[in-house]
């Protein structure tokens, strides 16, 4: 309790609060400072300037209020009174020596009590940016075992051969990971490459070359490390818009570079942008602690090596713009003002006894639904019941009638904004997102190999190019009426009946049976198969106890005797080749920290 008492009178509370308010403006002048001669000097240059550049300007955010720490040294009462509005550093202005005296003098001393919050939030936010980057780090370690395994030879060869023509010394293993999504190096003693599973037989052989000389390109200018460093950087900066925009220039110069290097070797350009235009299609996002072929904006990278207009930079526009955007961009973080909320015309909820089937639909103009709050928030949110934790046992065994109508004829996306609103209005809901271990289920083949049957006509329907963009897979049909008419190619449909349940669907991608056989089960599920090519799915079983989302049939019903239908876990094995292992992953969830039943209407 002293110590806490006693936190705001430690000499080294007040100085080092102000060294951290001083840095607002110091970061301003230098983003400003950098941005004029991006603009004038280097934009035109070598994407290794640019880099050079970003990165000395953040060397000197760096070293910034390391200086001003030792200028702010003990020595009375100045030192705890420099002020968070000291000017800026002009022709005719005194020396940065003189700066924390003349602060003292002329402006009003900052209380005690405040530089004491303003050094307790910089150490909170810390602790919190850091342990998030060591989770991410610990992570991508973590990949270089955990559902890896050697590439074949015959690739491994070839990345040998690619190190040789890149003038690449350095050992580097190349690795196939279920985990990973994106090609990426990891590491800087021993690097590897890791690629994803299916990549090496998914893709033709001179664009998967063209991704690993990208990602040997960063393990021979020792990217890995400087990522480290520069990550370290934003978690102690971390209350700067500046550092961060700064930072992201390096990240985006630094792809540049590589690709560079990669074109320099293969000398075609059309080829490596076809492999990164293949990597944008697939929307994936690189692991935050490794470098990657995904990272930075991937059309302006493919645009760039084809020649094309580029959008201006950040940074072209002068100084004073650049120094504009990051004071607002500033001031909008102190104050944490947000932009309006999508939100209903008018909204009516109703306790309801009902228990029969549960519905959220959308419709033109409006939502309606009756439905637990798990199944609320699923909807609103986006995600499956086992990634909403933190929850009481009500949000579950209540239902609520809802009524709600829209201003205009709005799309579904918008309508599930509308109903994260009314949420978090009426039923005080306060989430946040984060990544948890939890169970998983691994997908892999069976030991008799698939049985995935290819696609053939009439398993499923192309929906005309004027159809309306209703929910296109996942949506299970009441109990009894099964699925009707034939499903959308490319989209799964789940129907129960009198004899057990079936999955359906033509023309279908793993990654779609992937989603659906983890809404069925109720757990995560992670595909590691490494099968690309598209089949149809007929998949007939009978629900029990592994299917948390569909009920078994009542002990003792005609269904439970009779049915002819295996378990899931034996229908996958038996029509499909497929079998489930369990596991444990990361699996992204929303915590719910805060939540109460509905005010009145």
């Amino acid at each position: 309790m002293n110590l806490i008492q006693d936190f705001p009178a430690q000499p080294w509370v007040g100085r080092a609060g102000s060294t951290l308010l001083h840095f607002v403006w110091q970061g301003v002048l230098i983003a400003a400072v950098y941005a004029l001669l991006r603009r004038f000097f280097a934009f035109s240059a070598h994407p290794r300037s640019r880099y050079a550049l970003a990165c000395t300007a953040l060397l000197l955010m760096v070293a910034a209020p390391m200086l001003t720490w030792i200028l702010l040294r003990p020595g009375g009462a100045e030192t705890v009174a420099a002020s968070f509005a000291a000017p800026l550093v002009s022709a005719g202005s005194p020396s940065i020596r003189e700066i924390p005296t003349i602060a003292a003098e002329s402006a009003r001393a900052v209380p005690p009590t405040f530089l004491a919050s303003v050094v307790a939030v910089w150490i909170s936010g810390v602790i919190c940016f850091l342990l998030r980057l060591t989770s991410g780090w610990m992570f991508t370690i973590r990949l270089r075992g955990w559902a890896s395994r050697p590439a074949p030879k015959e690739w491994q060869s070839a990345l040998d051969s690619l190190k040789s023509r890149l003038a690449l010394s350095r050992p580097v293993r190349l690795l196939v990971s279920a985990a990973a999504q994106t090609p990426a190096a990891i590491g800087w003693l021993r690097p590897v490459v890791l690629v994803p599973v299916g990549a090496l037989a998914g893709l033709p052989a001179d664009q998967v070359e063209a991704l690993l000389l990208h990602e040997l390109a960063h393990i021979r200018r020792n990217d890995y490390l400087v990522n480290l460093v520069q990550s370290v950087v934003e978690a102690v900066l971390f209350y700067h818009p500046a550092v961060w925009w700064v930072s992201g220039h390096i990240r985006a110069e630094r792809e540049h570079c590589c690709d560079d290097l990669a074109i320099a070797v293969t000398g075609d350009a059309l080829t490596y942008a076809r492999a990164l235009s293949e990597v944008a299609s697939a929307q994936l996002q690189p692991l935050r602690a490794a470098v990657a072929a995904a990272g930075g904006s991937l059309t302006d990278r493919v645009a760039r090596l084809l020649g094309q207009a580029r959008p201006v930079p950040p940074g072209a526009s002068g100084s004073g713009i650049a120094a504009a955007i990051l004071l607002a961009a500033g001031t909008a973080f102190v104050f944490a003002q947000s932009s309006p909320r999508l939100q209903f015309e008018a909204a009516s909820i109703k306790p309801s006894t009902t228990q029969g089937f549960q519905m959220v639909r959308p419709h033109p103009g409006g939502l309606s639904a009756t439905a637990s709050l798990r199944l609320l928030i699923q909807n609103a949110y986006t995600v499956q019941p086992f990634q909403i934790v933190g929850t009481p046992a009500w949000i579950d065994g209540e239902r609520f009638q809802i009524e709600a109508k829209a201003a205009g004829n709005v799309g579904r996306p918008q309508l599930f904004l509308m109903l994260q609103s009314l949420l978090e209005d009426r039923f005080q809901l306060r989430v946040h997102r984060e990544t948890r271990e939890q169970p998983v289920f691994a997908l892999v083949a069976a030991k008799k190999g698939f049985k995935l049957p290819h696609p053939v006509d009439g398993a499923c329907e192309t929906p005309p190019p004027d159809a309306p963009p209703d929910w296109a897979g996942g949506r299970m049909a009441p109990p009894g009426q099964g699925p009707a008419g034939l499903p959308r190619c490319g989209s799964l449909r789940v129907g129960l009946a009198a004899s057990g349940a079936v999955i359906q669907g033509g023309k279908i991608a793993m990654p779609e049976l992937v989603r659906v056989l983890a809404m069925v089960m109720g757990r995560a599920v992670v595909d590691r198969t490494g099968y690309g090519e598209p089949f149809d799915v007929k998949l007939e079983f009978l629900p029990d106890q592994a299917t948390a989302a569909l009920p078994p049939p009542p002990p003792g019903s005609a269904a439970a005797q009779d049915s002819r239908f295996p378990s899931i876990l034996t229908a996958l094995q038996e029509q499909l080749g497929l079998r489930l292992e369990s596991s444990r992953g990361p699996v992204d969830v929303i915590v719910v920290d805060r939540v109460e039943r509905p005010s009145a209407n």
